[in-house]
């Protein structure tokens, strides 16, 4: 199982939100790119990034600081956010980003994602955050009319091979992850799926890692110190 280190941005700094909610913003670093430089030291070799000014916005506003967090930290490097169209796709790529992940609009505009695909395939991956059910868009700000079931049915048939999948009740409340869910989605699908939100402990990890996840995202719990991050890697990435 891999572990991502997550470093959300908003305004060039590194935050968490409680749950999505834009008003209730921590911030944790006012240099994200020494904190990627810092998670490389304690053995991270994968990073999640998500640029919150972007997902709101739809476009690339961080795009810059990404860049330079890619090309100076050698972390192999996962990026969401405000990615709606193949220039902001083609962007990121050509920067060094590995996988870009699509998220609003791999919901709202269906024949920009089979076309991503075609032309990137395992470099694309999907971010399902889901609330009550349903699937959420625009930085969680909004709740489609498609169930989280449906749309994870859908991509699986695209050929999509990479799940992100959130649990919004979850996710910055430092009170464990959605075990079920994962377990259910690892069952029923075959792409990889990634665990994000609600991590709290090395038992979440655990039991993340009996339901055969590919990845666990790690974002509160390593700024509070409720998770090791060398342990983390150290348990899961080298066992």
């Amino acid at each position: 199982m891999r572990i991502y280190p997550a470093i959300d941005l908003l305004s060039g700094k590194a935050v968490r939100l409680l749950r999505g909610d834009y008003e209730k913003v921590t911030v944790y670093s006012e240099n994200p790119l020494e904190l990627a430089q810092r998670f490389k030291t304690l053995g991270a070799q994968n990073l999640h990034l998500v640029d919150l000014d972007g997902a709101k916005s739809g476009s690339l506003v961080n795009f810059s600081l990404i860049a330079e967090i890619v090309r100076k930290s050698s972390l192999s490097v996962q990026v969401g956010g405000g990615i709606r169209d193949m220039q902001a796709v083609d962007r990121y790529l050509s920067a060094g980003v590995d996988r870009v992940i699509l998220g609003t609009a791999a919901v709202t505009d269906p024949e920009f994602l089979k076309l991503a695909l075609s032309k990137y395939g395992e470099k694309i991956a999907v971010g399902v955050d889901i609330k009550d059910g349903f699937v959420a868009t625009h930085g969680w700000t909004k709740t489609s009319g498609e169930a989280y079931y449906d749309f994870c049915t859908r991509l699986q048939d695209l050929g999509l091979k990479t799940l992100i999948c959130t649990d919004i009740s979850k996710d910055g409340a430092m009170q464990g992850t959605n075990v079920e869910l994962y377990r259910e989605l690892s069952q029923r699908f075959s792409m990889d799926i990634i665990a994000s939100g609600g991590v709290t402990e090395m038992e979440d990890l655990r039991l993340l890692s009996e339901t055969k996840v590919s990845g666990a995202i790690l974002g509160k719990s390593l700024y509070t110190g409720s998770i090791s991050l060398k342990e983390a890697v150290d348990t899961y990435e080298r066992s």
